[in-house]
């Protein structure tokens, strides 16, 4: 065997003790830091981290406070219908006579569900078809594509309202009516990610040592565009929230005695002209406060995955 000159060192062959890759999982791929890393940065960005405290507070108010300030929202009291302000209904009463702040927190129950369910859901399911699509490319590409560009053309609040009128409009069923209308974004932006990401070094590796399809998908490229996702999930949550009062407004929303900030909102503007102004303005403030809320800390998020992005 022929010496090697002076100071050089033989050439690695990746197995061995030094080198123990024994199975495909062991390829080191670069990866955003994830949402620890965005949370952790969040602080920086004091605009996002308000919006933040906001959501949170709102989310506290809905379900919290009902166990502190105990109220009656399945009984209807006439006698104590269209009450202003006092001391005993801090924000008045309904037209049902019921407390119009009970009312507010159990409308905000159902609408920030709605909002967390389809963030998460649309966001889940965009996220899939988008990863496979853009992995596996080709035909299938193209299909799955024009699947989303056909749900794209029809108008989002017309799409929502014919699957909710379809049935007998329930809290699942409205969930699923604006998820179906809100995962195709989703789908786009994560197709665009992985298109880039496949050519990747590490990706082509894993694919010459034989990894699994799935393995690629779920291992190596959804981890990378877990800041992409959470950016989108933020932006769909607010608009499944405008989508729902929207949808309320229209008169297919949860049934009685439930509620929800859409259907007190409807219910002040019905009554705005008899001077119950405070039926109408606690709803709308809540409403477009949650939205702002989660806009901007959708902004200052995607400011944060911009900034990794670039650095990756």
């Amino acid at each position: 065997m022929a010496e090697l000159p002076t100071g050089m060192l033989p050439p690695t062959t990746g197995v061995g003790p030094e080198h123990p890759l024994t199975d495909v999982g062991d390829l080191p791929a670069p990866r955003l830091r994830g949402v620890s890393g965005m949370l952790g940065t969040a602080r920086q960005n004091k605009v996002a981290t308000a919006g933040l405290i906001i959501t949170i507070a709102l989310t506290l108010f809905s379900f919290v406070g009902p166990l502190v300030y105990h109220t009656n929202e399945t009984a209807t009291n006439l006698l104590l219908a269209n009450q202003p302000p006092s001391a005993a209904h801090p924000l008045g009463t309904t037209p049902e006579g019921r407390d119009e702040l009970g009312q507010l927190m159990v409308g905000g129950q159902s609408t920030l569900e709605v909002g967390f369910a389809v963030a998460i859901l649309g966001t889940a399911f965009g996220a899939i078809w988008g990863a496979i699509s853009g992995y596996i490319g080709g035909f299938t590409d193209a299909a799955l594509m024009r699947i989303v560009d056909a749900l794209l053309a029809i108008p989002f609040l017309f799409f929502v309202v014919l699957l909710a009128s379809i049935t007998t409009p329930t809290l699942t069923i409205i969930v699923l009516a604006i998820t179906a209308a809100s995962w195709e974004s989703t789908a786009r932006l994560v197709r665009g990610e992985v298109l880039s990401l496949r050519t990747r070094e590490y990706v082509e590796a894993s694919r010459q040592f034989g990894a699994r399809h799935a393995h690629m998908i779920f291992r190596h490229l959804v981890p990378n565009v877990v800041g992409v996702m959470v950016v989108t999930a933020t932006l769909s949550m607010a608009d499944a929230i405008l989508t729902y009062a929207a949808v309320a407004f229209l008169g297919l929303s949860v049934p009685p005695p439930a509620t929800s900030w859409g259907d007190l909102l409807t219910t002040g503007i019905d009554n705005l002209f008899d001077g119950y102004w405070w039926q109408l303005w606690p709803p709308a403030f809540c409403i477009v406060l949650v939205v702002l809320a989660v806009n901007v800390l959708g902004d200052g998020l995607h400011d944060m995955v911009e900034h990794r992005l670039e650095r990756r």
